[in-house]
């Protein structure tokens, strides 16, 4: 009897998995280390097992889809986190990489390029809590990081980001003593920097991202302020666009996933209260839908990642 292909093997890993967006952390008064799971095929959530190994909030995540959600840095209690977690998909089993966020790190951005690394950049690191400039890579074959030569225009944290997973991550806003409208774009070819010409329709941070892979990013949320508003990069030339949808409740420090080619969903935040509802934009028609389901807890600063399968 022949072997399997390759192509036919990860398929049937897609198939034994629940494709799905994973929120993990976050605050809400007391730091949280649940994983709260939003099940794609019919928008329900549950609350895996498996936890973060530590309470922590304003860490970042990012997926090698079809295998592995990582969450990385952050900050509770005791102060800033150098952890990285790995939760694999077959299973929503938790370990903890040998790899470190050095030095630990609080409000950094992560994005993936699915089935070859995970970055991660900026955010503030111990005293003098200067935000940071630099970007690392994460590969998944040996989950090893470096730090690139590439660097972002200028020291930031709490910036939104989202990928065109195969080509580029796009850092948008963030803060650098003041707030920025500025976009860098990390194409991963080379791993090299750029800077769009395209910036979003106001100055912020604390914002979020989720990305359509091939065709945009969307990015909402953020302070100063609980901004609603989302505005949309398309990836083929790098413009920018407002979709008329907006959140329900304008917020700051919601937390971004997205099944490819069919909705982002936008959990959590502050709205003046803590936020646990669940926002998700139809790609097909840049619409706006509030799920019945919400996370466990209301809660803000949230880590995410998204499990859609292997392609």
């Amino acid at each position: 009897m022949p072997l399997l292909g390759t192509g036919a093997s990860q398929n049937i890993k897609s198939f034994l998995q629940v494709l799905g967006a994973y929120f993990a952390g976050g605050y809400n008064g007391s730091y949280n280390s649940n994983i709260d799971k939003i099940a794609f095929a019919a928008d329900t959530k549950s609350t895996i097992t498996a936890t973060l190994s530590a309470l922590a909030a304003d860490g970042a995540g990012g997926a090698n889809s079809g295998v592995a959600a990582y969450f990385v840095g952050g900050d509770n209690a005791g102060g800033l986190l150098s952890a990285i977690d790995k939760v694999m998909f077959a299973g929503d089993a938790r370990s903890t990489i040998s790899a470190t966020m050095s030095p630990a790190t609080t409000l950094p951005f992560g994005a993936a390029n699915s089935g070859t690394a995970m970055y991660f950049a900026g955010g503030y690191t111990n005293p003098p809590f200067v935000p940071q400039n630099t970007i690392d890579k994460l590969p998944f074959s040996t989950e090893t990081r470096a730090r690139l030569a590439a660097t972002l225009t200028d020291g930031r944290s709490a910036a939104g980001s989202a990928a065109n997973s195969g080509t580029a991550a796009y850092f948008a806003g963030g803060y650098d003593g003041g707030q920025t409208s500025r976009i860098d774009k990390l194409t991963f070819s080379a791993d090299t920097k750029s800077t769009l010409g395209a910036t979003l329709t106001s100055a912020l941070y604390n914002l979020t991202g989720a990305a359509n892979s091939g065709t945009a990013a969307y990015f909402t949320g953020g302070s100063p302020g609980n901004v609603s508003t989302i505005d949309k990069i398309a990836f083929s030339a790098d413009t920018k666009s407002t979709p008329a949808a907006t959140l329900t409740t304008g917020r700051h420090q919601p937390a971004g996933a997205a099944n490819t080619g069919t909705a982002a969903y936008f959990a959590g935040g502050n709205d003046g209260g803590f936020v646990s509802g669940i926002d998700k934009i139809a790609f097909s028609a840049d619409s706006k839908t509030t799920l019945s389901a919400t996370l466990t807890s209301a809660r803000q600063a949230v880590a995410s990642a998204a499990n859609c399968g292997v392609f």
